[in-house]
């Protein structure tokens, strides 16, 4: 057992006969839950397995087989289903695997037990000592990329989540998001557990989240309305939905207490319509390298516009160009690469304080500088789009240009130029002069993964974006055309 995790353990096993973990009619108290990780992790050493690949859908066996793997004192790589077959293939060479846990079969593997499919690794990359888990970020270039973490570094930040909801009095989670995303492992697992709280578990499909981008929002309201939750993790178009239908009078469980949203930038506006219904969302921000979540609002402290106070765990300052700098527990190291030297971990994000709330701005990388020397960070001015109902995506660019020019993908297919206008217009209020959208195309088709516009998980490729549009933006800026077709 990694010697960090004793204490997660030794929590589960004070709990006793409270019921832990649910799917559909089937039920764990912490009792069953803990002797059935401890029988999988007598399984996995049996077998010999030592670099674990975990690619099952949302439910008990995942939270089972990921316990089982900390308890054993193996390394755990959760491989995301909306990755493409080229980056699970990627992630499972690069890391070593010895063992894939998956429902299906695998090529390279051989199935040695039920579910459980082994392969001889002749030379595998050496981790950094304390590994415990590999986390891939999806990135928006290149292959994903391998964040080694140790045990210590993950409860950390579920203690302090623990400690950020306590008020809020959290019994009952429900697992939206892919466990194989870092956030739902720590802060929708590792942190309920530690609360001994219920943690209600769906297949994706029943959730509504079908790939990388389908979402149904019919089975997404039916998932609430049966799990009745007290808390969720959310990314902003999830919220996005989540209001959009409170406000149409569709129904909303009254059980809700704690709603976070995360994973990218969120419109204030969108926070206030949350108020409006009295959904008590609150905003925060992680970095895989972290181990997920740095800052948080809560009940005690909150302000809508920033993404709250730096957990109690961390230290978070700003550099002199502006970027947000953590100190804390971290990653040890990218998979293949030195382990960091800096005291301090930059973020890649810029944003200031708002007292002892921090604020972002975006991705430094992401900024572009106008003709007329204004810098704009276009998730900001992209989050403010997507807020309008007619635009389902949006991507900014105005580096050297006069005027920032958006290409909208709309929502519906029957959404009209005037609609896409107005909704511009609307966005444009909210932003000062040099960050509003002054001209803007509709996109053809949507951003995606086929086309290679955007990553598997919806983050968009910019360089492609760019090489995509950027004739028609010339076009656009020649003519002095407000709008047009790409």
């Amino acid at each position: 057992m990694w010697p960090a995790a004793e204490s997660l353990f030794n929590r589960l096993a004070a709990l006793g006969d409270a019921i832990a973990l649910r799917e559909g009619e089937r039920e764990l108290s912490y009792a069953q839950l803990l002797h059935e990780v401890e029988q999988r992790s007598s399984q996995l050493q049996q077998l010999g397995a030592r670099r674990i690949a975990l690619a099952l859908d949302n439910g008990i066996d995942w939270v089972l087989w990921d316990l089982a793997v900390l308890h054993a004192g193996l390394v755990c790589v959760p491989l995301p289903g909306f990755f493409s077959s080229s980056q699970q293939a990627h992630v499972l060479d690069s890391a070593g695997i010895d063992c894939l846990i998956s429902a299906q079969p695998h090529a390279d593997f051989v199935e040695a037990a039920p579910g459980l499919h082994l392969r001889p690794v002749v030379q595998a990359a050496d981790l950094h000592p304390g590994t415990c888990k590999i986390t891939y970020t999806s990135g928006t270039t290149g292959q994903p990329k391998g964040v080694c973490l140790d045990s210590a570094t993950q409860l950390a930040v579920a203690h302090s989540l623990v400690q950020a909801s306590a008020s809020c009095r959290v019994e009952r989670h429900l697992c939206v998001l892919p466990l194989a995303t870092l956030l739902e492992n720590i802060a929708g697992v590792y942190a309920p557990l530690l609360a001994g709280a219920q943690i209600e578990l769906m297949p994706m499909a029943q959730i509504g989240l079908l790939g990388a981008s389908q979402f149904d929002l019919p089975a997404f309201l039916g998932a609430l309305a049966q799990a009745q939750p007290h808390s969720l993790i959310l990314l902003p178009q999830l919220l996005l939905a989540l209001v959009s239908a409170a406000e149409r009078g569709l129904p909303v469980p009254d059980t809700l207490r704690f709603i976070a949203v995360g994973g990218g930038r969120v419109a204030s506006q969108l926070l206030q319509r949350a108020d409006a219904l009295g959904l008590p969302v609150f905003e925060g921000y992680g970095l895989s390298e972290c181990a997920s979540v740095v800052c948080l609002n809560t009940p005690e402290h909150r302000r809508i516009g920033t993404i709250g106070q730096p957990l109690p765990h961390l230290q978070v300052c700003l550099s002199e160009d502006g970027e947000v700098l953590v100190k804390g527990p971290r990653l040890l190291g990218y998979l293949g690469e030195p382990s960091p030297s800096e005291e301090w971990l930059g973020s890649g994000d810029l944003g200031h304080f708002d007292g002892n709330y921090l604020v972002l701005h975006g991705r430094k990388k992401h900024q572009f500088i106008t003709a007329f020397s204004r810098n704009v960070n276009p998730e900001w001015v992209e989050a403010e789009l997507v807020q309008q109902l007619p635009i389902a995506q949006a991507w900014l660019h105005g580096e050297a240009l006069p005027g920032n020019v958006a290409v909208l993908v709309p929502r519906f297919a029957h959404t009209s130029d005037q609609q896409l206008a107005e909704a511009v217009a609307t966005a444009n209020q909210a932003l000062p002069d040099y960050a509003r959208v002054h001209h803007w195309l509709r996109a053809a088709q949507p951003f995606s993964s086929a086309n290679q516009l955007a990553t598997s998980n919806g983050r968009l490729r910019r360089t492609a974006l760019l090489n995509h549009y950027l004739r028609a933006i010339e076009q656009l800026m020649a003519t002095e055309s407000c709008y047009g077709d790409a």
